[in-house]
């Protein structure tokens, strides 16, 4: 009886966090969801080609992307959407974590981060290739 009141207590002020944060976050006009999902199955096929017309003005192009349904992967299309000034659109990707594949949705970044994040990942490619070159 004792575990069910305090987990009652605790899933109370759970839901209370969460409708502060969701409130708070509404009223910056910024909300980020990020579920990761494993699926013990093989890599997605390479992405399929698309021709795609010229840019209306104001959009950005979310290029295509094999998505996980039931038991196989199916393609879903590229598409444009409207342009966020100051963010960069990053594409649905696949990605392998500890022998699965994760879904990672694609999602709007501030555009300074991107340029920080690529600047980390060159400075680890060179780093690698330097200790394997070195040795």
């Amino acid at each position: 009886m004792l575990k069910r009141v305090i987990g009652g207590v605790r899933g109370t002020a759970f839901c209370a966090l969460f409708v502060l944060a969701a409130a708070t976050s509404a009223a910056h006009g910024e909300v980020s969801v990020n579920i990761g999902i494993g699926i013990p199955i093989g890599p997605p096929p390479p992405p399929r080609v698309e021709v795609i017309a010229p840019a209306p003005a104001g959009y950005v192009w979310a290029p295509g992307y094999w998505a996980w349904h039931g038991d196989n992967y199916v393609w879903i299309r590229g598409r444009w959407i409207l342009s966020r000034p100051g963010y960069v659109w990053v594409p649905d990707r696949w990605e392998q974590r500890e022998g699965r594949w994760h879904i990672a949705p694609g999602q709007w970044q501030r555009e300074h981060r991107r340029f920080v994040r690529e600047e980390r990942r060159e400075e680890r490619h060179e780093r690698r290739e330097h200790e394997h070159h070195g040795r």
